[in-house]
């Protein structure tokens, strides 16, 4: 049975490579939109895509519909279908713009990648995201041991998470040298850490407490001193993997090397959480708490910009969008104060929540 076609195969190397190159995708969604492009293409017997008719995109719908997720048992979620044929959608636009498809393709055939109206709403509908309390963080973080060093590193992991508000991958690739304990500064640096688009900012410490930002100071001054790492050494290094007593590989102690992605971080959350007999939640997911945080204790608009520039955001509308969403929880307990309004609401507090909301808009 046939699984290539040589002209499919050049051509979507071309269209990865405008992917990458004139769209500036990064390679995880680069690889995403070659993942669906194979799937189509298997769907099809590996036929050649300038036999392309709009029955295969309805097929290939049809057995998206139809798809079990490996992980979960159930279907594929719509989110999901509407990722992998948003990337086919892509992929026939362009190519009908391509010599030799042009006349075998026509732009408004890639229409046919869409998602159903009901289904696209189901898709892209905002749903509540499991947020830790800073209460759960604590508790996780009390009972973390810390008698080795990985360990100690594990712990400290945690804490710098909320400490910094530091997206995983970018904490994955940072250094001593980018941390300034005196000043309490983290240099994000684009040419040496995977931030977000490749965006450069330096961020402070918030204020989530000195207990938190003890875990980390002492993790960096056991690096320094005990371990004698210098500054181009890795702020969390990878396990150093060895032959234990029984002839097994086992943990034993640390390298001199940086994880080169997210997964072992978000493998130390998931199972630190687990300990705590707490539901997992990702590294991610305590930007959301920060945030939360900072709707409670920022006092004015200039306030919370601040704190959204901290979490890298240009515009404090991201802030709002993508992480302010309030807990159900907090929903209920602003809705019931409202009906006993505050009278010592004075004018000043009042105009301050106004220019709040113009700021959101």
């Amino acid at each position: 049975m046939r699984k290539h076609h040589p002209d499919n195969e050049r051509i979507k190397r071309r269209h990865l490579q405008f992917l990458r190159e004139a769209k500036r995708l990064s390679e995880a969604s680069v690889d995403q939109a070659a993942s669906a492009i194979a799937a189509f293409e298997a769907s099809i017997g590996f036929r050649d895509f300038k036999k392309f008719h709009i029955e295969q995109a309805r097929k290939f719908k049809r057995d998206l519909a139809a798809q079990i997720n490996p992980t979960t048992g159930k279907q594929l979620a719509k989110g999901t279908m509407r990722s992998r044929l948003m990337a086919l959608k892509t992929f026939f636009q362009w190519l009908a713009d391509q010599p030799g498809y042009r006349s075998r393709i026509g732009y408004s055939d890639a229409e046919y990648f869409n998602l159903s109206a009901n289904d696209t709403r189901i898709a892209r509908a905002v749903r509540e995201k499991p947020v830790p309390s800073m209460e759960q963080i604590r508790h996780t973080l009390s009972i973390m041991p810390a008698n080795t060093d990985v360990e100690r590193r594990d712990r400290a992991l945690v804490a710098f998470t909320l400490l910094s508000g530091a997206r995983d991958n970018a904490i994955a690739s940072m250094s001593l040298k980018h941390i300034d304990v005196e000043r309490r500064l983290v240099h994000q640096d684009a040419r040496e850490v995977r931030t977000k688009r490749a965006k450069t900012f330096t961020s402070s410490f918030f204020p989530v407490g000195e207990d938190i930002e003890a875990i980390v100071v002492d993790w960096i001054d056991h690096l320094r001193i005990v371990l004698h790492f210098g500054e181009d050494d890795p702020l969390f290094p990878v396990t150093r993997v060895a032959p234990n007593g029984s002839g097994l590989f086992a943990a034993n102690g640390l390298e001199r090397r940086h994880w080169k992605n997210a997964s072992a971080i978000r493998r130390i959350f998931r199972e630190s959480f687990e300990a705590a007999d707490l539901p997992y939640f990702n590294p991610h997911s305590l930007r959301d708490t920060l945030t939360q945080l900072g709707q409670r204790q920022c006092r004015t608009p200039e306030e919370f910009k601040a704190w959204s520039q901290n979490l890298g955001h240009e515009k404090v509308m991201t802030t709002f969008i993508s992480y302010g969403s309030v807990a159900s929880e907090r929903q209920m307990e602003i809705m019931a104060n409202l009906g006993h309004p505050n009278e010592d609401l004075d004018d000043e507090l009042i105009h301050r929540i106004a220019n709040m909301v113009r700021m959101s808009r």
